[in-house]
């Protein structure tokens, strides 16, 4: 008996994201009863119903939702694998598509971007934040080839490397009445307002390592995306927020804010690359992680050097 094919995973993707046969047979380019006789010759040979017909409309039975989940993951590796094929018989090295799961990383990925597209002309760089899965989902599914993340969640089949140590630091107004502080403490922060990048509250370490443990919350909690216009509003005095120290430091002369530690002992993070352990030894990918240890070690030398 004859197995599972590439394109009942397509077909099933397309019934699910259009919503009904015809408009999946438009989009795969077939027409509607060779797809649903595809479907029909499915269910035979796996002895099971994929979807429950309901008028017009298709809902996936429980065996459907199971291949949908399968379908959701191997898809985008086939079209990779497909990509890769193409690339190395054009002469092509592709594209390294980079996931963001922190906003302030941007900044640091500069430091190492110029450099990287000198040294590999032949290779794009495609940097993303919105992911189907998550940032780890995406790179198990082969939506990124490297994940830079201020949290590694350690999973089979994935390989982390440290490449820049910070300190996680709360920002006020130069004018705010904790900016000579030494450190602050969690119940200062009850009656501020605090301003964010847009992630979950699990995911920010002011709320995880600081603020939640002791059982205080802010008055408010206000979500911005860009970092210009949220330090902007840091300055102006319509709030605080909770950045690396490095980011604080380098936009000092553009905005009138202070860093001040979280905490008495501080809030230490890294910034994690992660890749697949399959694509280890890709040269360009290696490149990347080797431009990120010479940036890592250089700041090293050169806090020391200060020191």
């Amino acid at each position: 008996m004859a197995g599972i094919e590439r394109i009942h995973l397509e077909i099933l993707r397309a019934v699910q994201r259009h919503g009904s046969l015809t408009a999946a047979a438009s989009a795969l380019n077939l027409t509607q009863s060779a797809l649903s006789h595809s479907i029909r010759k499915l269910e035979d040979r796996l002895g099971v119903e994929i979807w429950h017909r309901e008028g017009r409309s298709l809902r996936p039975t429980q065996a459907g939702e199971y291949l949908l989940n399968l379908a959701d993951r191997l898809a985008p590796q086939f079209a990779q694998a497909e990509e890769r094929l193409r690339q190395f018989a054009q002469g092509e090295r592709g594209t390294l598509r980079i996931g963001m799961e922190c906003h302030p990383c941007y900044q640091w990925l500069l430091k190492i971007a110029a450099s990287y597209l000198a040294a590999w002309p032949a290779v794009d760089l495609d940097v993303r934040q919105k992911f189907q899965f998550g940032g780890i989902g995406a790179l198990t599914g082969y939506e990124i080839d490297l994940l830079v993340t201020p949290d590694p969640l350690y999973v089979r089949g994935l390989l982390y490397e440290a490449v820049f140590d910070y300190e996680q630091v709360l920002v006020v107004s130069a004018g705010h009445t904790l900016s000579q502080a030494d450190h602050v403490r969690p119940e200062q922060l009850a009656g501020e307002v605090l301003i964010t990048y847009p992630v979950s509250v699990d995911r920010l370490d002011v709320f995880t390592r600081f603020l939640t443990p002791a059982g205080v919350s802010p008055r408010q909690h206000k979500l911005i995306e860009t970092t210009d216009i949220l330090l902007q509003m840091v300055a102006s005095g319509r709030g605080v927020s909770a950045m690396p120290r490095w980011l604080i430091e380098e936009w000092a002369d553009r905005f009138a804010v202070v860093p001040v530690r979280l905490g008495k002992d501080g809030i230490d993070k890294q910034i994690h690359l992660g890749i697949r352990e399959a694509d280890a030894d890709t040269d360009y990918l290696r490149a990347f992680l080797n431009l990120a240890r010479e940036h890592r070690d250089a700041v090293g030398r050169g806090r020391n050097a200060v020191g």
